[in-house]
């Protein structure tokens, strides 16, 4: 019995022993177990590592910070927003490429792309662009005043003009003003008013005027293009050329030296001459490789060419020159050796005169009764020079000028035709350019046969040339310059002799030649 007992005690401990020992196993492979997660935990994955991004969003118009934008990103991370300055920080982004978006309301969503690097910060800057999509563009400015084609409108003068905005945004608008005698374009910016006043005007112009109205968001509406023509210039008698550019440019002037541009100074037009009865001026214009003769109306509108098939030639298109009839409806003209006549709309082209010596023909003055035709000719450089008149029949009548040497020119008859009055080079020199030394005006009497200076206040050194009777014969309009061919020209009015004190002088116009005065 008792050998019995001690053996089932003994197989009981064996039992427990070996529950024990296995809890012990365990709670050892659990304590393992979480060494090792926490080994695990203490490693860094590559992939998650962090850098931030820094930036600022703009208007894209003027570089102005926008607030209260919302930034985020593709793949996702936090979502930002601008503060006043336009800036934003995104902290703890995980390093790699992304697609950074910023939103606004009105503007159009702008993307970046963006690159993350450990623990770096990355900058951006996104220039938003406004949105259009709900914004409608302004109406096109109506133009109020003054009418289309207005005339006679004062050289200081109110634009005005009527806008409207759908969304009644904030709008400026410019002014493009243009003169019709050339394309220069002036344009007035940012007027905030529908109305502008110009000042500083010209004479006798037409203008063309044109708004434009901008709401800051859409593209510029533009109106339609109206014109409208300043009040005629007063007493303009006179008229001459100045050079702009390579050009010679004509003017019109008045006797207190008022002048006003009548051509377009991208053309090259020169020698101008007016009839009152027709109220055109006529005048020569560079046609291609040719020359030929226009009309224009005072303001210098209503161009009109009248030759086509013989234009108008001689040795120097300086020194050539043509003629109205007293009525204005024809008009002489040479062409080399020959004299043509041509009606002021360009029909009835005839020859009327041929020299008998080849001589070309530079200059003509038709007399006011009609009846007679001065002419100079001179050899293919300009000397050999002769002045004489011939009747409607092409015979000569009268031999003015002959046998000198040296330059003649300035060819002009006097009212009742008993006069003519020239210049010419005293000096006798000749040279290849044409140059002239000492040219002084003379007066031709028809019924004395003789030719006497009429000038002696004339400076040293300076040529006096283009001369032309003043409409009362008082007086007369000359161009006055050094002989050095390089100082300024200027138009000068000329009171001749008077009971030998001399003559008097006075300058019209600086840095003008070629006068005209009717």
């Amino acid at each position: 019995m008792v050998k019995k007992s001690y053996r089932k005690k003994t197989t009981v401990s064996i039992n427990l022993n070996r529950i024990l020992m296995k809890n012990i196993y365990l709670k050892i492979s659990l304590v393992i177990l979480l060494v090792a997660m926490v080994s695990c935990s203490e490693e860094k994955v590559t992939g998650e590592e962090f850098g931030t991004i820094e930036g600022k969003v703009v208007s894209a118009l003027n570089f102005l910070p926008l607030a209260n934008a919302k930034v985020f990103s593709s793949p996702n991370s936090s979502i930002v927003f601008t503060d006043e300055e336009g800036k934003f920080t995104v902290s703890n982004v995980k390093i790699g490429d992304y697609s950074f978006e910023a939103q606004k309301d009105g503007y159009i969503t702008k993307f970046e792309s963006v690159t993350v690097n450990v623990n770096k910060t990355t900058n951006v800057v996104f220039e938003m662009k406004l949105s259009t999509t709900n914004n409608k563009a302004p109406a096109a400015p109506v133009l109020v005043s003054p009418a289309d084609n207005a005339i006679n409108q004062a050289l200081e003068l109110n634009l005005i003009w009527t806008a409207t905005d759908p969304e009644k945004d904030s709008l400026k608008y410019e002014l493009i003003l243009r003169k019709d005698s050339n394309n220069d374009v002036v344009v007035y910016s940012d007027i905030t008013k529908p109305n502008y006043t110009l000042k500083g005007l010209t004479y006798s112009t037409k203008y063309y005027w044109q708004v434009s109205v901008s709401d800051g968001v859409n593209p510029k509406v533009l109106s339609a293009v109206r014109t409208f023509t300043t009040t005629a210039f007063p007493n303009a008698r006179f008229l001459f050329v100045k050079k702009i550019n390579d050009n010679n440019v004509i003017y019109s002037g008045n006797d207190l030296g008022n002048e006003l541009q009548i051509t377009s100074s991208a053309t090259n037009s020169w020698r101008p001459r007016k009839n009152n009865q027709a109220n055109k001026i006529a005048f020569i214009r560079a046609s291609g490789s040719q020359n030929h003769i226009y009309t224009m109306n005072p303001d210098g509108s209503g161009i009109f060419k009248v030759t086509n098939s013989i234009p108008i030639a001689g040795f120097n298109s300086d020194f050539i020159n043509f003629s109205w009839n007293t009525s204005g409806s024809q008009i002489i003209y040479p062409y080399f050796d020959k004299l043509y006549r041509i009606n002021k709309d360009g029909s009835g082209l005839t020859k009327i005169y041929q020299t008998s010596n080849g001589k070309f023909i530079s200059e003509c003055d038709w007399s006011n009764d009609g009846t007679k035709i001065a002419l100079k000719v001179n050899d293919v450089s300009g000397y050999n020079a002769e002045i004489y008149v011939i009747n409607t029949a092409g015979v000569v009548i009268n031999q003015v000028v002959s046998g000198l040497k040296g330059a003649i020119g300035g060819l002009n008859f006097s009212v009742r035709s008993d006069k003519i009055v020239f210049t010419r080079d005293v000096s006798g020199f000749e040279d290849a350019n044409y140059r002239q030394l000492d040219t002084r005006v003379f007066q031709y009497v028809f019924s004395t046969d003789i030719s006497s200076e009429v000038s002696s206040g004339k400076p040293g050194g300076t040529l006096d040339l283009d001369v032309r009777y003043s409409p009362s014969e008082t007086e007369m309009i000359i161009m006055n310059t050094s002989n050095d061919g390089l100082s300024a020209k200027n138009i000068v009015k000329l009171t001749p002799i008077v009971n030998n004190l001399g003559d008097l002088r006075v300058v019209l116009f600086s840095n003008a030649y070629m006068p005209d005065w009717e």
